[in-house]
């Protein structure tokens, strides 16, 4: 059970102000120091090159080692440096000092640590609160049984096993949102979107850092209850696994998302039949996913909606990827790639496709647009949102679900959506 205490934002709020106000403190502080002149010139000078040396790593694990897959944003850039000065600072207020100033120095270092990491978290917007940071409040298992008295006030998310029974992949439990309407005794057939979360990350990751369950619920207050239903499967095995959504040595995704899936979705939930009331979204890998199973199985799905996604599926370089992933075939791993998938199947008699992604996303942003560009020469109706002032993080997911949200229930036929 969550605490009071663990609902706590840590992305904003007194929790957040409080940490880099104590940040501040540390290191204020340490800078001041007697003799004045000669020391605080030797603390100038570790604050600058500590400076420099954080900016250089920054640069080396996202622009040149390329560790993450992802491009940093500015924000986090300067957090990486900020520390980096700071524990420079820490560093040269060791030697020649009392042992009261050494503790201060050696507590500081994990303070700015600890706050440098809550900038970048704020920045990315992974964790929300500290019960979400230390993976504290797990989903329970959902809870189908409709709602006495009417439509309740808000939807609920739970926890369900989805056997890969035809695959056979190694999926972990996946999370289920019911929106109020469905709870109610004599529920609608209602369209269903199966939304995949990122790589590193878990099913969580879409209720948690998404805030799905609030957008849906919020939307759902406005249209009596209606909202579409979302399940959300792991298309990973493990945090940080990347199959690739496709089936080969690494797992067989593709099949466990497009045969078992769908399959205990149409026996276990009352959602819409046919593709016209179904939905595949994703965020970043899991987007990848969506433009390569999608377009792949228009007798699945009716409408695409991708937010940053990759130009092809990756693990590593290409090299890699083609040989981790494809048995060392460039044909099959072209056959893959969603450019390759939109052509080979078009024209696409009925999709719908909205890419969504950061306006400040150097990498993905132009990926976004080659993708949509590619879904319209193959005759999908698409859409490009682009979200101001965001980069590669769960920002950008909030903002562009809660943008595309009417558009995608109109198109999913959700009842009084028109």
């Amino acid at each position: 059970m969550n605490s009071p205490l663990g609902e706590v934002s840590i992305v904003g709020g007194p929790i957040l102000i409080g940490l880099y106000l104590l940040a501040a403190a540390f290191f204020v502080i340490l800078l001041v120091r007697r003799p004045l002149r000669r020391c605080l010139i030797v603390a100038v000078v570790a604050v600058i090159c500590g400076a420099i040396i954080g900016w250089a790593v920054a640069w080396l694990v996202s622009d040149i080692w390329d560790l993450y897959g992802i491009s940093f944003s500015l924000v986090t850039r300067v957090w990486i440096s900020a520390f980096f000065a700071a524990a420079a600072l820490a560093i040269v207020s060791l030697p020649e000092s009392g042992w009261v100033r050494k503790g201060v120095a050696i507590l500081a270092i994990p303070v700015f640590l600890l706050t440098a990491a809550a900038g970048i978290n704020a920045d990315f917007g992974a964790f929300t609160t500290l019960d979400s940071a230390l993976g504290i409040g797990e989903f329970s298992p959902l809870d189908p049984a409709p709602v006495r008295g009417g439509v309740p006030p808000a939807g609920t998310v739970g926890s369900v096993t989805i056997p890969a029974t035809v695959s056979g992949f190694a999926a972990r439990p996946a999370l289920v949102y019911l929106p109020p309407a469905a709870r109610t005794a004599h529920p609608s057939a209602l369209p269903v979107v199966i939304m995949l979360s990122g790589q590193p990350g878990s099913p969580d990751d879409v209720f948690s850092a998404g805030r799905l369950a609030q957008i849906f619920d919020a939307y759902a207050a406005s249209h009596n209850g209606y909202a579409p239903i979302v399940v959300v499967p792991d298309q990973l095995g493990a945090p940080d696994d990347n199959p690739m959504c496709v089936d080969s040595a690494l797992g067989n995704a593709a099949t466990y998302l497009t045969v078992d899936v769908p399959t205990w979705i149409r026996s276990h939930l009352h959602v819409m039949a046919g593709p016209a009331g179904w939905a595949l979204a994703g965020f970043s890998q899991g987007a990848t996913c969506t433009m390569q199973l999608g377009p792949a199985n228009p007798q699945l799905f009716g409408t695409l909606f991708a937010i940053s996604s990759e130009l092809v599926p990756q693990q590593g370089s290409i090299e890699n990827t083609i040989n981790v992933g494809f048995g060392g075939s460039s044909k099959a791993f072209l056959a893959a790639t969603p450019s390759v998938i939109l052509a080979a199947h078009a024209p696409y008699a009925r999709m719908n496709a909205i890419f969504a992604v950061g306006g400040n996303d150097e990498r993905y942003l132009p990926w976004s647009k080659t993708l949509n560009a590619d879904a319209a020469r193959a005759g999908i109706k698409t859409e490009l949102l682009i979200s101001p002032g965001t980069a590669h993080d769960w920002h950008t997911v909030i903002g562009a679900w809660t943008t595309a949200l009417p558009q995608i229930s109109i198109d999913l036929g959700l009842p009084g959506s028109e």
